[in-house]
């Protein structure tokens, strides 16, 4: 092994060098990452926007596609200095991407926080039943924010709302109680 690598050249030793130390680390980051234990340590140069292009994660993916590209290159007979810039450009366009992927997946995660004003003008249909005028605390089932939920309810009609009645929210109280009426 050591035969083979001593009979490369300076910049092939190089090279091959960046391109196996990156890549190890690559794998370690990426076991450690799916396995939840993911301390990226960013060093944030932008300002603290989203999108984040100095990572320690991007720096080790561009040093091994630096790496292995520059290989690539020089394998295939390519001077140094071309082999060195695309090299360099494909690590700038590996970082580029691994960037907007990071970006566009921080975009997908929500809070899971239900806010009670997304029920109002939301259909729904009396669990338990509700008293008329606040009389008697009811539930209903209610989809808010993309999922059914068992909510508490509130009715100011003259009559109790019965079990099985399609219902529409027509406003929410400071904690969070559904103010009701049926469904006409």
């Amino acid at each position: 092994m050591l035969d083979w690598f001593y009979g490369l050249t300076s910049p092939e030793q190089v090279f091959w060098l960046i391109a196996i130390a990156a890549t190890i680390i690559f794998l370690i980051v990426l076991v450690t990452t799916f396995m939840g234990a993911d301390a990226d340590a960013d060093a944030d140069f932008d300002g603290g926007a989203g999108f984040q292009f100095f990572t320690f994660k991007n720096g080790v993916a561009f040093f091994a596609i630096f790496g292995w590209i520059g290989i690539a290159c020089l394998s295939h007979g390519y001077g140094l200095i071309t082999s060195i810039a695309v090299a360099a450009v494909c690590g700038l366009i590996m970082m580029f991407v691994m960037a907007g992927i990071f970006y566009y997946v921080n975009r997908l995660t929500e809070s899971g926080t239900l806010d009670y004003k997304n029920a109002v003008n939301s259909t729904g249909e009396v669990y338990l039943e509700v008293g008329r005028n606040r009389s008697k605390m009811g539930k209903v089932q209610i989809s808010v924010q993309g999922s059914l939920r068992e909510m508490e309810a509130l009715t100011d009609q003259d009559t109790d709302i019965k079990r099985g009645t399609l219902v529409i929210v027509d406003s929410v109280t400071e904690n969070g109680v559904l103010i009701i009426k049926p469904l006409s």
